[in-house]
């Protein structure tokens, strides 16, 4: 199943489930990473960390290893290259 650190920006996708420790994994809910949610990626940093999302209206950065934790039903839209 693919992970939202696997996704191109511009892609918008659907949260699966939510992994990790978890303690992490409440962090990370309580940001409205939930399952169910529709997520994009609006850009990465040039070196690849952190990603800048849009999650249910508000812009939110996470690094990559916690966008690898959440793993995702749909990605569309998704940028050739």
């Amino acid at each position: 199943m693919p992970t939202l650190a696997d996704v191109a920006p511009g892609t918008r996708a659907t949260i699966a489930s939510v992994g990790g420790e978890r303690a992490f994994r409440r962090r990370l809910l309580e940001l409205g990473l939930l399952p169910g949610t529709s997520v994009e990626v609006l850009r990465v940093a040039p070196l690849g960390d952190p990603l800048e999302l849009l999650v249910r209206g508000c812009h939110l950065s996470i690094r990559r290893r916690e966008a690898a934790a959440l793993e995702l039903t749909s990605a569309a839209g998704e940028s050739a290259g």
